[in-house]
């Protein structure tokens, strides 16, 4: 199926896969999607800027198809004026898992310019950007060399604003998607702008003139039609991908992944700072239950390092953050990425097929 997001990415299939930080997104599970005809997306919000020249060499290697860089378009500045208290909470989740208590004070690295920069002199295809909009000077760079520009956005207005700032694609995420919205102002949107996927998607496709992708949910076939009927012109999915072969996650994430519901999910600021939405757990519950508001991303992002690291070497998910989107009973578990795309695609022309013969 060519769309015009196909033909403006130079891909085969109308599928992103989500550019999830945090080590999920591996350098298998971006080749295999490339290779797949979709757009495989290197999470590296967090990774330092040797790391993604390494990873993006790598790729290079193994593929000659495109493939995306994701950053955070962001402030990375430190903000501690609730630091004690919030802290004093986390020590107990430290004493609880037996690690040192955390030192006085936060200091997050800002390592944005040496990773865009990497990402320049690598010569990626595509970069991905979240939580904002390159500076008009970084965008008239990335021009120059010929390099496309996917925005995430959660708003119209959003929407809008990355296409006038000159965005290839927009990717439109609607509440129901798992993790870190891009929601642009959190001052504006404390929670995140919640405005759901089917909502949202014929709107922004109504207000821009670029390939609008459909995020947040949608997890198979049937999803995928639903979005190119509302004027989406592809998908991304995150969540899918999160317990394919090729994943990064620990073990424990994707057992809590394949045991969760609809009902499973909530937004939190707990363990980042920012509002994602992840499966509920114990340190969720009860650091909210504590009235003490999390530092801002990205200082609590940075705090909460040591006890989501102790977790994950104890295989313990009650103090891990666990993404995720709220499509989870339709999860294709331990599959090949290869597979997954397939069996999308497969489901969405079974799904027009029973269509027509009604």
């Amino acid at each position: 199926m060519q769309s015009s997001l196909c033909k403006v990415l130079g891909i085969t299939h109308p599928i992103i896969q989500a550019g999830m930080a945090g080590g999920a997104t591996t350098v298998d599970l971006v080749v295999n999607v490339s290779e797949a005809g979709a757009l495989g997306t290197l999470g590296a919000a967090y990774m330092k800027p040797e790391m993604i020249r390494e990873a993006v060499k790598k790729i290079k290697d193994r593929t000659a198809r495109p493939f995306a860089v994701n950053l955070f378009c962001t402030s990375m500045k430190d903000d501690d004026k609730n630091f004690t208290e919030v802290q004093s909470v986390l020590n107990c989740f430290r004493n609880k898992l037996g690690i040192p208590e955390g030192e006085g004070t936060v200091k997050t690295a800002d390592d944005f310019e040496e990773q865009f920069q990497a990402v320049i002199d690598e010569n990626v295809p595509i970069i991905s950007t979240a939580f904002g909009l390159l500076s008009e000077e970084k965008m008239e760079q990335v021009k120059r060399k010929g390099i496309k520009v996917i925005t995430m956005v959660t708003t119209v207005r959003e929407a809008i604003m990355a296409e006038e700032a000159g965005a290839d694609v927009i990717v439109a995420q609607g509440s129901d998607a798992g993790g870190h919205r891009s929601t642009f102002d959190i001052h504006e949107h404390p929670n995140g702008a919640n405005i759901g996927t089917f909502s949202l998607i014929p709107q922004v496709v109504d207000h821009v003139r670029v390939p609008v992708v459909a995020a947040g949910g949608i997890m198979d076939g049937r999803g995928m039609l639903a979005a190119f009927v509302l004027g989406a012109q592809g998908i991304q999915m995150g969540t899918q991908f999160l317990t394919s072969k090729e994943s990064g996650i620990h073990h424990s994430y994707k057992q809590a992944l394949s045991s969760s519901t609809e009902e499973s999910t909530v937004l939190t600021k707990s363990f980042s700072g920012r509002p994602a939405r992840g499966i509920q757990n114990e340190f969720i519950t009860e650091f909210e239950k504590t009235g003490v508001s999390p530092l801002p991303f990205p200082s609590q992002n940075t705090l909460t390092a040591d006890i989501r690291k102790a977790a994950a070497a104890q295989n313990n998910p009650n103090y891990m953050s666990l993404w995720s989107g709220q499509g989870t009973r339709l999860l294709k578990e331990d599959k090949p990425a290869e597979k997954i795309i397939k069996e999308v695609l497969a489901e969405m022309e079974e799904s027009l097929r029973l269509i027509n013969k009604n």
